[in-house]
């Protein structure tokens, strides 16, 4: 269970920490960049990948099939979402990986991938956009493997979790088969040594000492990848040993600490927004942590913590939450009114319930913000406000002075319960 728990650990890490309850969220902060970008920067780490183009247009990819003799390739939608082999298009095409033989396959494909939308477990009914698609050499594994370094919050170290059943759901594997999988902590003092990285590898069964040279030379350049580059994830599932016995990364996925964005410009240029919310990028701007939820409650609140409690106080009262939105605690009156035309930006939104408690973060200038939204947004709908902290005298006089519809309250419970009501009234 040891790896299992693990994992569980990782999930925030990677990108997967899902909040169970009425109303769920994914909390981001990393970087995820394409596939065909992962195995750019594998390879400049001296890991090996099969040949591979990436393609823009159905006319690219044709070029590109083109230049691998002949020989099959695959082709794969280079969306930034798990399960694209399972998913679908809105224009009707099944799959988003797929198997041909000819360049002309790869340009009848590629013409219906780019400019759709791929839709996945991960996407939900809206899906993805499509801009590109990537074209790889296929090869024929003779056996699949797994391996990931992640941060693990347990022991506070990068682990190496490599496994032998690779190819399918490691979190499937980790569940129904532990000792399936193997994890290594990483002194990030010394680094993932040879000797250490080649124990793993013969543990996995690699068919020869060759080969498990190969794969431990792996290992050891991708943990110098995720230190090097500030990675919060590198995953490669499957990582393969092929028929004619070479060990290759088929598959990449990359995610990078948004905190190391100064030092890793390269790194952060490959930022796809297409592939994000554009409510979400446009709050990024401001300095605003902005995640949509599907409930008609739109939240303002300084502080992760804080915002999470307000969900689940919204949520107790009967409340669905139309968001996550942290302003942090150096925001100030033009970024609030950005949060306000954030959650007015959604037409299911019946009331907004404002909960800042004043640290770092000051009362009269969320006040500020709160009246001038609300003077030049024409607010319309139930505004409930609950400030407490530092200047929380003078933000109560700011709003009472400002005669505006503004509904304040002292007691979480109590306006929660308020914002509820009042969005109920508004159905």
């Amino acid at each position: 269970m040891r790896a299992y728990n693990v994992f569980r650990s990782q999930a925030a890490l990677a990108g997967r920490m899902v909040r169970n309850g009425p109303a769920s969220l994914t909390q981001k902060r990393f970087l995820s960049i394409h596939e065909y970008r992962s195995m750019e920067q594998l390879n400049k780490h001296g890991i090996n990948t099969p040949k591979f183009l990436p393609a823009t247009s159905a006319d690219e990819a044709f070029a590109a099939a083109k230049k691998f003799d002949g020989k099959p390739v695959v082709i794969k939608a280079q969306v930034l979402a798990g399960g694209r082999g399972k998913g679908h298009f809105d224009n009707g095409l099944q799959g988003g990986v797929h198997l041909v033989k000819t360049p002309e396959e790869v340009r009848d494909l590629a013409q219906k991938m780019i400019g759709s939308k791929l839709i996945t477990k991960q996407t939900g009914e809206a899906g993805r956009i499509c801009n590109a698609v990537m074209i790889a050499e296929a090869r024929a594994p003779a056996h699949e493997y797994y391996a990931a370094i992640l941060n693990d919050r347990v022991t506070q170290l990068p682990i190496l979790i490599a496994s032998n059943q690779g190819g399918m759901s490691i979190e499937d594997v980790a569940k129904e088969n532990p000792d399936a999988i193997i994890t290594t902590p990483i002194d990030y003092t010394k680094g993932l040594d040879l000797k250490t990285a080649q124990e793993i590898a013969h543990k996995l069964g690699f068919s020869s000492e060759k080969l498990e040279k190969q794969a431990a030379e792996t290992f050891v350049n991708l943990y110098k990848l995720f230190d090097e580059k500030d990675a919060t994830q590198v995953e490669i599932n499957p990582l393969v040993e092929t028929k004619d016995g070479q060990v290759l990364c088929l598959d990449a996925k990359l995610g990078f600490d948004e905190n190391a964005e100064f030092r890793q410009k390269e790194v952060f240029d490959l930022r796809d927004i297409s592939q994000e919310d554009p409510s979400e990028v446009e709050a990024g701007k401001y300095g605003l942590n902005f995640i949509k939820l599907d409930g008609n409650i739109g939240c303002l609140v300084n502080g992760a913590g804080l915002a999470m409690a307000t969900l689940d106080v919204l949520s107790l009262n009967g409340g669905k939450p139309a968001n996550f939105l942290d302003v942090g605690g150096g925001a100030n009156a033009a970024a609030v009114k950005k949060a306000f035309e954030l959650l007015l930006g959604s037409k299911d939104v019946r009331a907004i319930f404002v909960n800042i408690f004043g640290g770092i973060m000051r009362c009269d200038v969320i006040a500020e913000g709160i009246i001038q939204a609300t003077k030049e947004l024409d607010l319309k709908i139930p505004l409930v406000v609950r400030l407490q902290g530092t200047k929380e005298a003078e933000a109560k006089k700011l709003i009472k002075e400002s005669n505006l519809k503004i509904f304040a309250f002292d007691n979480l419970d109590e306006a929660a319960k308020a914002a509820v009501d009042k969005a109920h009234t508004q159905q």
